[in-house]
C-alpha cells in the first residue's frame, strides 16, 4: 500500500477547472455597490456557469487595475468595506464555484495585530476561500505567504505578463498552483474590442507547463473567450465587463447572470472548435 500522507492537498481550483474545462473564471469588488448586493451577484455569477469566482478585496492603491476596477475599488472603499466585513461575506456565500480573493500584498501583511501574513491566510482559509491573487507580490519574495498557503491547503496564483521569459518565468511557474494566470496584453485591467496577439505567443511559451493556463485582462465577449480556448489556454478570467453590468444594469443580476451564460458558451464553443480541427486532422500515412 502506497503511504500518501506527505502528498500535497488536491487543489481545489485546479480540480474545478480541469473538470470543467473550458473554466470561466469571473472577477468582481466586494463591497461594489455593498456587501449585501455582492452577495447576490455572486450567487448570479454562479447560477450563470462561472466555474471559480475571484472576489476582489479593496485596497486604496490598487496598481494593476484599470479605470473600471479602480472606480468599483472606490465605490466599495466609500461604502466602508473591511477586511473582516470581506470575510463575513465570505463565510455568507454559498457556491458551488470556488472562491479567491484578488488583493494586494499589504492588505494581507497588514491583517494581524502585527505584519505577519499568517493571520490573512488562516482566516481566508477559514472562511472557505480556495485561493489568493496577489497582483503586486514577484514569485522572488512570494516563500513567506507560499508557505502559508500550503499549510492552510490555499493555491497562490500568480500573473504571468506578455514579457516574462527566461530565469524570472521558470521562477513564477515553479510557484504557482491552481491556475497561471496569463496576462493577455501589457497595461492594466478593463475591456478590450479584441483579443490581443500577445496571449496566442503567451500561451504558446507556456505550453511546456504543466498547469492550467487561464487568460484575463480585456476579455469582455463571449468570441473573446472562444478565441482564447482555441489559442490553447484552459480557461478565461472577465471582470471588467461584469464591473461594467454592476455599475450601470437596472437589474445587476439577471445582467450578470446572463453575461456569465455567453462567456460559458463562448468558451465551450472553442473548445468543441478545437475537438472539430482535431477529428479533421488526416492520420499520418504508415511507413
Amino acid at each position: 500500500m502506497t503511504d500518501d500522507s506527505n502528498a500535497a492537498p488536491e487543489s481545489t481550483i485546479e480540480t474545478a477547472i480541469r473538470e470543467n474545462d473550458p473554466a470561466l473564471i469571473t472577477y468582481i469588488t466586494a463591497g461594489d455597490p455593498s456587501l449585501e448586493d455582492t452577495k447576490r451577484y455572486v450567487e448570479a455569477l454562479d447560477r450563470g456557469g462561472a466555474d471559480l469566482i475571484e472576489l476582489g478585496l479593496p485596497f486604496s492603491e490598487p496598481v494593476a487595475e484599470g479605470a473600471t476596477i479602480q472606480a468599483a475599488i472606490n465605490r466599495a472603499l466609500d461604502a466602508g468595506t473591511t477586511p473582516e466585513g470581506f470575510f463575513e461575506l465570505v463565510d455568507d456565500l454559498e457556491t458551488e464555484a470556488p472562491l479567491l480573493v484578488m488583493t494586494y500584498y499589504n492588505m494581507i501583511l497588514q491583517y494581524g495585530s502585527e505584519p505577519d501574513v499568517r493571520p490573512f491566510v488562516e482566516r481566508a482559509a477559514e472562511a472557505g476561500l480556495s485561493g489568493i491573487i496577489v497582483p503586486d507580490l514577484p514569485a522572488e519574495e512570494a516563500d513567506p505567504l507560499r508557505e502559508a498557503c500550503d499549510d492552510h491547503g490555499l493555491d497562490l496564483v500568480f500573473i504571468v505578463a506578455p514579457t516574462t521569459e527566461g530565469e524570472r518565468l521558470e521562477t513564477i511557474m515553479s510557484q504557482v498552483s491552481g491556475f497561471a494566470y496569463v496576462q493577455a496584453r501589457l497595461g492594466t485591467t478593463g475591456a478590450r474590442a479584441d483579443v490581443s496577439t500577445a496571449t496566442h505567443e503567451s500561451l504558446e511559451r507556456l505550453s511546456e507547463y504543466d498547469v492550467p493556463k487561464a487568460v484575463g485582462f480585456g476579455v469582455s465577449e463571449g468570441d473573446h473567450a472562444a478565441e482564447i480556448i482555441e489559442a490553447g489556454a484552459d480557461g478565461v478570467i472577465v471582470g471588467s465587463a461584469l464591473i461594467d453590468i454592476v455599475a450601470d444594469s437596472d437589474d445587476p443580476e439577471a445582467d450578470l447572470e446572463a453575461k456569465a451564460e455567453e462567456l460559458k458558451r463562448g468558451a465551450v464553443r472553442g473548445a468543441e472548435s478545437l475537438t472539430v480541427d482535431a477529428e479533421d486532422t488526416p492520420e499520418p500515412e504508415q511507413p
